[in-house]
Parts: C-alpha cells; sequence; structure tokens
C-alpha cells in the first residue's frame, strides 16, 4: 500500500514536471473533498501548476460551480462516467488550467447500492488538447479514509500518465 510520504514525493515530482512544461492543473471533486488538492499543494512551489481545486461535494455544487448539467445528475447520478466527466470538462472550462482531473464515488460506509457498491469511484480527465477521458474503479471496501485514499493514488496515476506522454 502506498504511504503518505511516497505521495508526497510523487505530487513533488509532478508539480516540478508539470512546472517545466508550464502546464496548469485544476481538480473537481467530490468523494475525496478536496484531498488532491490539498496534496499538490503540499509541495513548495504549486502555486506555479495547481490553478484552483472545486470541492463539489453536493448535486448543486457540481451544478452551480462547474456546470454539470442538472439532467445528467438527474439521468445518471453523481457517481457515473457522465458526471464525472461533465465535472472534469466543466473544471477545465471554469479554470485557466490546461488539465482538470475528478472524482466521484461512494466511500460509505453507507450510500452503496447492487448497481454502485461502496468503493465505486469515476474519474474524469480533461486537457485542452484531447478528448475528455473516463476510468472507473471499485476499490476494496477498506472503509472510508482506505476508499478516499485509493481515489486520491488513482487520480495522482492520470495525472502522471498525463504528463508522461505529453
Amino acid at each position: 500500500m502506498t504511504d503518505i510520504l511516497s505521495l508526497k514525493e510523487r505530487a513533488r515530482v509532478l508539480v516540478s514536471r508539470y512546472a517545466e512544461k508550464n502546464i496548469k492543473i485544476t481538480t473537481a471533486e467530490s468523494c475525496t473533498g478536496g484531498l488532491l488538492a490539498g496534496l499538490l499543494t503540499e509541495v513548495p512551489g504549486s502555486s506555479a501548476v495547481l490553478d484552483r481545486g472545486f470541492v463539489t461535494y453536493s448535486n448543486e455544487a457540481k451544478h452551480e460551480m462547474i456546470g454539470v448539467p442538472v439532467d445528467l445528475l438527474m439521468s445518471y447520478g453523481a457517481v457515473s462516467s457522465e458526471v464525472a466527466k461533465a465535472m472534469a470538462s466543466g473544471a477545465l472550462f471554469c479554470s485557466s488550467a490546461n488539465v482538470a482531473v475528478s472524482i466521484t464515488g461512494i466511500a460509505g460506509p453507507d450510500g452503496g447500492t447492487k448497481d454502485k457498491p461502496v468503493g465505486l469511484v469515476h474519474f474524469g480527465f480533461a486537457a485542452d488538447t484531447e478528448e475528455t477521458k473516463h476510468v472507473q474503479c471499485l476499490f476494496e471496501n477498506t472503509g472510508r479514509e482506505g476508499i478516499r485514499f485509493q481515489a486520491l493514488v488513482q487520480a495522482l496515476k492520470l495525472l502522471e500518465n498525463f504528463i508522461e506522454n505529453s
């Protein structure tokens, strides 16, 4: 299992690589409540890379802050590929960033269903140079903290993959 010290090191490397390429990041977080933006801001100099972070925990916040269409929220629910992609696209549009990562899921301990169990997390990734992508993960139910931590690790992977291929 990845520990917090290795995550801080990964964030440091990530911030350095994004700064070298002058690429800015924005985040749109629901179930992680700002953990990704918080991790990135642990790095001195991260202001050169992190444009802003949106914590859009409620459906209203998703709609009002980053323009997720109400019909998507009503039709698919907040925890869906459609909403994750809309969150990433909306965050990118509402910022001065070049890339956006979104996180929406069910961290538990309650709220899961047969179709959307605890541990289900959807990620969106938008960049001004490519089409918005989606990743779905069903994390082991290691408790609320564990699921949120696993989601943080996956979001870092998305950002790392993008900069490696840029």
